[in-house]
């Protein structure tokens, strides 16, 4: 199919859904970005209004549209909460995907997007140059974190304090796996994701061992592409497709049961957007394979719950442990919103009775990172943070858990330059640990 009929599906598709906003204004009530900034065009309905009648807008101020559209945390609070059912992620992907194609893609994107992110090769290799070489602008931030800040003036690393590239990605550490079922009679293909390859590698090595102590088999493939959401969320279709072709083809083939992540994010893309995006002239085959593979698809603490049947530990043994380190949690917003996943992650943490659960005010609340909305609008992100940060503290918590990558980087963010000494875990890291122990 071309661009053009493309563009014209999506916009014809785009219009059945807008009919369906009541512009009830309930949306208001939910939005952390209307809660900072107090502004109709941030909220749902401002942009469903904006999007009205697109065509005209589209030729008129194309450049203006893109950018209140573009101002937005894609965090699913406003359909999660809309009485109408309006699907405003859906529209705003779509939304941005026809004005890209009418625009194009900014030089930088096009950079990122298209010469490095749908290349998965060049993008690990520059990454792994890149981890060799932060040392050298980078100081420490903060110890109990790990967090950094820039040596150096930076208009993007200025002001923040962030987490560094690991030594070794995980890609490194474990190019690949294929190992049968053991006692689970279970097998698993595992998706590792960007930022726990590249960042976070302990977290993929934590489900590597709760892997083997239950006897689940793993397949991991070599070469693993990024799931696409940076690429959808810009409205590049063309670097989409590339990636989604790009995995299809590593997993299609193999065995296993179900596919698990351990990002909340690429969870929510491959199981939702994978589908919803396909293009419609793909073939058969392909909607056939994106079908079968989005279908099985899981949040790795929702399969270690409901598939391998991991219950909570005794609170009675949990409160009689004087040492127990109070630890709280936070709900990614694709994971609790997307996909309604919100009491697993909580009971891997408290299968673990070193630890003693309290939770905080406002869970569910986004943490205010939202992918590139936090490069294109950090002092926003980070006053939304800050909310997140207090809520953190009310809990009164040495620790806080969180079930997505992003949310960990965000988090630790907000806590560093607030000098707190609050770690950040991936509640498979705080279950791991109680499995050593066993």
């Amino acid at each position: 199919m071309s661009d053009m009929k493309r563009l014209a599906q999506l916009m014809g598709e785009l219009e059945e859904q807008l009919v369906v906003c009541m512009r009830c204004g309930m949306c208001q009530a939910v939005c952390p970005l209307f809660a900072v900034t107090g502004k109709e065009s941030d909220v749902a309905r401002g942009k469903l209004a904006l999007l009205d009648g697109l065509l005209n807008k589209m030729f008129e101020d194309p450049k203006g549209v893109y950018e209140r559209l573009n101002k937005c945390l894609l965090c699913g609070s406003c359909a999660t909460n809309c009485p109408s059912g309006v699907k405003a992620l859906e529209i705003f992907m779509k939304a941005r995907i026809i004005l890209t194609g009418f625009m194009g893609l900014s030089p930088a994107k096009k950079l990122i997007l298209r010469g490095m992110l749908s290349h998965p090769e060049v993008f690990d290799r520059l990454l792994e140059w890149g981890s060799r070489f932060q040392g050298l602008f980078t100081k420490p931030a903060s110890d109990i974190l790990g967090t950094s800040c820039s040596r150096i003036a930076s208009p993007i690393l200025n002001d923040r304090h962030f987490m560094l590239l690991a030594k070794v990605p995980f890609h490194r550490i474990v190019p690949s796996m294929n190992t049968p079922a053991g006692s689970s009679g279970i097998k698993v293909a595992f998706f590792t994701g960007c930022l726990i390859d590249k960042i976070y590698p302990d977290v993929a090595q934590a489900a590597l061992d709760i892997f083997s102590f239950h006897g689940i088999g793993v397949f991991i493939p070599e070469g693993q592409g990024c799931c696409g959401i940076p690429a959808i969320s810009s409205g590049d279709a063309e670097s989409f497709e590339k990636l989604l072709l790009y995995n299809i083809e590593k997993y299609s083939s193999a065995d296993f049961d179900y596919l698990v992540t351990a990002c909340a994010t690429c969870t929510s893309t491959i199981k939702k957007i994978w589908p919803l995006m396909v293009n419609a002239g793909s073939s058969d085959d392909l909607k056939s394979k994106v079908e079968i593979i989005s279908g099985k698809t899981l949040d790795i603490n929702q399969f270690l719950v409901s598939k391998i049947g991991i219950k909570s530990q005794d609170e009675e043994k949990t409160l009689k442990n004087k040492d127990a380190v109070k630890i709280t949690y936070h709900d990614p917003c694709h994971l609790k919103k997307s996909l309604g996943v919100s009491d697993e992650p909580r009971m891997l943490i408290k299968a673990n009775k070193g630890y003693s659960f309290s939770e905080m005010p406002e869970a569910d609340w986004c943490c205010g990172m939202g992918g590139s909305f936090n490069l294109q609008y950090y002092e926003i992100s980070a006053d939304i943070g800050k909310r997140k940060i207090e809520n953190i503290k009310t809990a009164g918590a040495g620790v806080v858990a969180t079930g997505c990558p992003a949310c960990m980087i965000q988090i630790s963010d907000m806590l560093s330059k607030a000098d707190e000494r609050i770690a950040v875990k991936h509640p498979l890291e705080i279950y791991a640990e109680s499995l050593k122990k066993r």
